[in-house]
């Protein structure tokens, strides 16, 4: 049985790499270090994955020690990678929060699907009579749950009820992880769950749940970091076998439904892992709780030091600098190989630094990392993961050149990406980048917001070709023959065909990983290769001209593309996504109005006064007031569609949201966001803040069936809440002052302290992480206080100079002396303010002072005097 059930796992490692091969299929993401180049691609679904290979000797290494251990040798291959690796496990579903790797070592020798895969079309449940099967996800929420609701397994949602069922059945169950924009997630279904034989196997001899990862991205955390410490990599549909006490017993991602190649398929797994849970259970159970036991240890990082050695933040900071340097891509832009990523952590680290290199005189290394930002962030707008058409960024581009995408469009990274260009226009005033952060905030507007004001999360990359049709295809929405260009635009189709490089042949041929399997021979993804100003002057009319000409010519593509059936709108609204996306909304109302007057703005970008996106901020906000957060004990729910999910907030909603009312806030929004923002974060602390240890656990502890607390650190496709938090913290204790603003900043300096060994040995892991250490370490932030009456225009227009330079390390507060509640906030937390508020206080003028090392500059009375004096450099004391 030993050697049967190592051929299992065998099976399942050689089975996954197989079937994993291919432009569009799951992989998983071990970390950057694990880049590589290959000509095989793979289609992440929300995030994805592809990771180092495990070879046959270590992995029977791994199942010798896993499965036969009794004395907890420290030498275990699981000990080794759960201790030696906490760094790397810690990053693993962070990282796979949305992305694909290709291996650097599997090669294939065949092709695995030498035809375009396609999908069913799937749809949603609805009623019980109009389906063959109906099962207990039917009366669930979530999108991802319902395309399952009528398949013939007996699908249970994760609880109680099956739970109970394993108990008395004494049955092995199956967990299936996914997400309803998942590509792989619908091809399994499609081959595997809609299969009566395959269905009837499970039936028989599991219970069957299934989890959206979105929904609980507590239960998926528990389970991909067990895959991913056990095998080396992890991704979407994740495939777990536990115990009735919920221990993993083996896992993997996708399996096809049917043995191929000499692999097994799902069926051949289901009965391998059979006939090991009837004649071998006692080691498969020793082997899960002892995995649970091990990752639980290496995974709950405390520190017994409460503050950060000196010299670590500055270093930290540099190194992450150096190493983002080392591998960015002078001829395409961005930092790394293909699969690119737009990972707006890493332009966050890379405009902060270069900010403090200005800020000490050293303007060569300030100006260098400045160019790859701008260059990177041009490549990325120019390509085609910029959805030139209807706005907004996909997921990412499976080649080097930022040209052909996976498809899905995700929430957290269009409120990223938007504020990352907005920083960028800040530095700059090159209205290219306000350009793009419209782009992306007008899509959200138009496709992604809902009657009330909340930003649902997602777009699938999949959709029919034609109405009816009984198959998917991905990018079928976005892509173009160069014949319906022609026939649309008539005697202007030239010239756009030329601008975005559409050919009669099709485009992808940018690159070999562009297309590698043909599917999109004779099909254009729209991609700019070409300088307005060169093709105005080519076609002998003025640039506004010829951008007036490819604005229509937009438009009239989007009016036909809008008759096309549309991918698939995930519309569950997620408590973090939302914070990323109602920071960029209030960061656009005063960050916008530095575009110089007149600028014309093109379809699909919209052009509506800045102010207008302070008040979809609010609405979002609002929105999550009334429908997730429960007044009386000042808790988070985690989700909503239709109704508050199940799930409770966890630390990513509350820190998410909290830098997102901060933003609301500073920017020009009510006292009652700041009073909102310090709630939340007195109930964070209560939750998950481990006091004695330092740092923040991701979920409360309070559900049983939730097998591991960690603290989570890794910045990747989203950042961590950790490091976001320790942000908010440091942004509140400005603020505030006395004893609130003391514990705020021991609690930064504690957290901080737990991720030392992060900071020194793995910066680049940890971009945001690093800058929060190098804020905590300014020995005084700059305050600029805005006083007078909140709705006169001449006080947005010195809020939008107090916001008009890029600086990280500067906290906005504006009060009107005539609100009673600000006053009373003020008097209470910073009584400073209030007397400012006090002695600056005229009529019809709006006063501001710039405060630093307890010292504030005479009062201005003028938006513009304002501005200049922001735009002094500092004083090298205080950088």
């Amino acid at each position: 049985m030993q050697l049967t059930f190592a051929f299992l796992c065998l099976f399942i490692m050689h089975g996954q790499s197989l079937w994993t091969k291919k432009r569009t299929g799951p992989s998983v993401e071990k970390g950057r270090a694990t880049h590589g180049k290959s000509h095989s691609l793979w289609k992440t679904q929300h995030s994805h994955f592809s990771a180092k290979q495990i070879d046959t000797s270590s992995l029977f290494l791994i199942l010798n020690n896993t499965l036969h251990h009794h004395n907890h040798n420290p030498s275990s291959m699981l000990h080794r990678i759960t201790h030696s690796s906490y760094s790397s496990l810690l990053l693993l579903p962070r990282l796979l929060s949305h992305q694909p790797f290709p291996s650097s070592k599997f090669k294939f020798p065949f092709s695995l699907f030498p035809k375009p895969l396609t999908l069913k079309v799937l749809s949603m449940a609805s009623s019980h009579s109009l389906h063959k099967h109906s099962n207990r996800l039917a009366s669930e929420q979530s999108p991802y749950l319902l395309q399952h609701a009528h398949n013939p397994v007996d699908w249970y949602p994760w609880g109680e009820e099956a739970f109970a069922e394993a108990r008395r059945r004494d049955a092995p169950i199956f967990l299936s992880i996914g997400y309803s924009t998942c590509h792989w997630c619908h091809v399994m279904e499609v081959e595997s769950f809609e299969d009566e034989a395959v269905a009837k196997l499970l039936n028989d001899w599991f219970v069957s749940i299934k989890v959206d990862r979105e929904e609980r991205p507590d239960v998926d955390k528990v389970y991909m970091t067990y895959v991913q410490a056990l095998y080396g990599g992890g991704g979407w549909p994740l495939s777990v076998f536990l115990s009735p006490d919920l221990k993993p017993l083996m896992g993997g991602t996708y399996f096809p439904p049917d043995d191929k190649y000499g692999r097994p398929g799902f069926k051949t797994i289901l009965r391998k892992v059979k006939e090991a849970w009837d004649s071998k259970r006692d080691t498969l159970l020793k082997s899960g709780s002892y995995a649970i036991e091990q990752l639980s240890e290496a995974m709950s990082a405390s520190s017994e030091s409460n503050k950060l050695p000196d010299g670590i933040p500055a270093d930290a900071l540099r190194l992450c600098s150096e190493q983002l340097s080392g591998s960015y891509d002078s001829k395409f832009g961005g930092f790394g190989p293909a699969p690119k990523f737009p990972r707006p952590v890493e332009i966050n680290l890379m405009l902060y630094h270069s900010k403090k290199l200005k800020d000490t005189g050293k303007l060569d290394g300030a100006n260098g990392s400045q160019k790859m930002v701008f260059f990177s962030l041009q490549c990325m707008a120019k390509g085609g993961i910029h959805d030139h058409i209807g706005g907004g960024f996909h997921r990412y581009s499976v080649d080097e050149c930022w040209h052909v995408p996976h498809f899905e469009k995700m929430l957290y990274d269009q409120g990223q990406l938007a504020n990352v260009y907005l920083d960028v226009f800040s530095i700059t005033k090159d209205t290219f980048y306000s350009y793009i952060s419209r782009d992306i905030l007008d899509y959200l507007r138009r496709d992604m917001i809902g009657p009330e004001g909340q930003i649902f999360s997602a777009e699938d990359a999949d959709s029919a070709e034609t109405e009816g049709a009984a198959t998917k295809k991905e990018g079928a929405f976005y892509i173009w023959t160069s014949k319906e260009v022609e026939d649309i635009l008539g005697d202007h189709a030239t010239l756009f065909m030329e601008h975005y490089y559409i050919k009669q042949s099709g485009n992808c041929d940018l690159s070999g990983m562009s297309d590698p399997h043909s599917e999109f021979k004779g099909k254009n993804v729209l991609i700019e290769r070409k300088e307005p100003s060169d093709m105005a002057s080519k076609y002998g009319m003025s640039v506004e001209t010829y951008q007036e000409i490819l604005g229509e010519c937009r438009r009239k593509l989007f009016e036909l593309r809008s008759r096309r059936p549309k991918p698939h709108l995930d519309d569950k609204v997620i408590v973090s996504w939302n914070g990323l996306a109602i920071s960029s909304f209030a960061r656009a109302s005063k960050i916008l109005k530095g575009e110089a007057e007149g600028t014309k703005f093109y379809f699909p970008v919209i052009g509506s006064e800045p102010k207008e996106y302070m008040r979809i901020a609010e609405k979002a906000a609002l929105f999550i007031r009334k429908e997730l957060y429960n007044v009386e004990t000042h808790r988070l729910h985690h989700s909503f569609r239709h109704s508050p999910s199940k799930a409770p907030g966890f630390l990513d909603d509350y820190a998410f949201l909290i830098a997102g009312l901060l933003d609301l806030y500073e920017f020009g929004g009510g006292i009652n966001w700041l009073l909102w923002a310090i709630e939340l974060q007195e109930t964070q602390d209560a939750l998950f803040l481990d006091t004695p240890g330092g740092g923040y656990f991701n979920n409360t502890g309070e559900d049983p069936s939730v097998l591991l607390r960690v603290k989570e650190d890794h910045d990747g496709a989203e950042p961590s809440g950790n490091s976001v938090s320790a942000i908010n913290l440091i942004r509140l204790a400005s603020m505030v002052v006395g004893n609130k603003a003391e514990h705020y900043k021991q609690n930064a300096e504690h957290l901080l302290a737990v991720f030392e060994k992060r900071l020194k040995d793995m910066a680049m892991a940890v971009p945001l992480m690093c800058c929060a250490a190098d804020m905590l370490r300014v020995p005084s932030r700059k305050q600029v206080v805005v006083v007078g009456e909140r709705t006169s225009e001449e006080f947005e227009n010195m809020l939008a100079a107090a916001h008009a330079l890029y600086d990280p390390n500067r906290t906005v507060i504006h009060i009107d002396p005539n609100n009673k509640e600000e006053m009373e906030f003020w008097e209470v937390n910073n009584r400073n303010v209030a007397l400012m508020a006090k002695n600056n206080h005229a009529v019809n003028k709006v006063v501001a002072l710039v405060c630093q090392n307890f010292t504030c500059s005479p009062p201005v009375t003028d938006h513009s005097a304002l501005e200049a004096l922001l735009s002094k450099k500092p004083s090298p004391s205080f950088t």
